[in-house]
């Protein structure tokens, strides 16, 4: 059997459910890998067949996407000319993880794809979203259509939707808590972050994409993105706080940490993935301002946990997906 897993590139999440997915697909025959975007840090084992520019958003510094700096990476000739070029038929499944350039080539050459992604879970209108109406429910409906779906989220919401893929080099940390609080924000500047959380008396871990070294201001040390360094630090903190994502916050809450999420300014999938946690427990704020401190010293002195239960069951879906949408010779 040969198999494309396509993967999005922006952001560290899709790149790293896909280090738990690869191995597990190569037990049902040869997998090529395709990988569009610019902005994930992170990188797989195995070698990419196909790497593309793909259509990706820049992490701003204030919270929210730099707009000029997306419309200057964009290259829509090329991207057009990637889905038209890309060669499929030789495929007898192909697997989408909200991967624009894939999912279009499937559609002009008519060939089912599945989605195995958390954004393919918001075909469902069980989904979680604020109650008034977004322009981007289009961009999560037309980005990377496919004919079938497989959804993650932090709930089962529908019958197609299963909980996280929790990695087993997270299932398999020991955890601790030596009292230091771990941040992954992405689209806020350094300098900004460490000047507020200066404020608390809690040590703080900030993995920034921007910085190449390891340097210390005050309480807080900023380390650059590396995968080991920050599940070192996630498995010794006492909480995350995150954005809006979907992975970070979902294997944090597994080993039981506490979590606050800020999710990107005008960014509606993190709007939508900040509500969902809320109602689990979750605290939410929405932005960096002089309330800031204040909720961040509320969640700092609150002990409640949220529970989940997250079982092991990637092997077990990747195992029916292939059963069920893989094309007969």
């Amino acid at each position: 059997m040969k198999i494309l897993y396509a993967i999005q590139g922006t952001g560290n999440g899709h790149i790293s459910r896909a280090r738990e997915i690869v191995p597990l697909l190569q037990q049902h025959g040869e997998v090529d890998l395709l990988v569009s975007g610019t902005e994930a840090e992170v990188t797989l084992a195995q070698p990419l067949k196909y790497k593309f520019h793909g259509f990706s958003f820049v992490f701003g510094t204030n919270g929210g996407v730099d707009n000029w700096a997306t419309f200057k990476l964009m290259n829509t000739p090329r991207l057009f000319k990637d889905i038209f070029t890309l060669p499929l038929k030789q495929y007898d499944l192909i697997i989408n993880d909200f991967e624009p350039v894939s999912a279009w080539a499937c559609k002009l050459q008519r060939i089912p794809a599945v989605s195995l992604s958390h954004q393919c879970s918001f075909v469902s209108p069980k989904t979680p979203r604020p109650a008034k109406w977004s322009y981007a429910e289009w961009l999560l409906k037309y980005y990377s259509p496919t004919a079938h779906h497989i959804g993650f989220h932090f709930e089962r919401y529908d019958d197609f939707i299963h909980t996280p893929v929790i990695r087993s080099e997270i299932r398999s940390l020991v955890t601790s808590n030596l009292g230091h609080y771990t941040v992954y924000l992405p689209a806020y500047d350094d300098k900004l972050l460490a000047r507020e959380l200066n404020k608390t008396n809690k040590e703080w871990h900030i993995f920034s994409k921007r910085q190449k070294t390891h340097y210390t201001q005050g309480n807080v040390k900023i380390f650059p993105v590396n995968n080991q360094d920050f599940n070192n630090s996630l498995a010794s903190c006492e909480g995350l706080l995150t954005g809006g994502g979907f992975e970070g916050p979902a294997e944090a809450l597994f080993l039981q940490k506490k979590v606050m999420m800020i999710p990107m300014k005008g960014q509606y999938e993190q709007q939508c993935n900040a509500l969902a946690a809320s109602k689990l427990g979750v605290p939410v704020i929405h932005e960096i301002d002089d309330k800031f401190i204040y909720y961040v010293n509320n969640w700092l002195n609150d002990g409640k946990k949220v529970h989940v239960d997250f079982p092991d069951e990637t092997a077990q879906i990747v195992d029916d997906m292939v059963k069920k949408y893989a094309r007969s010779k």
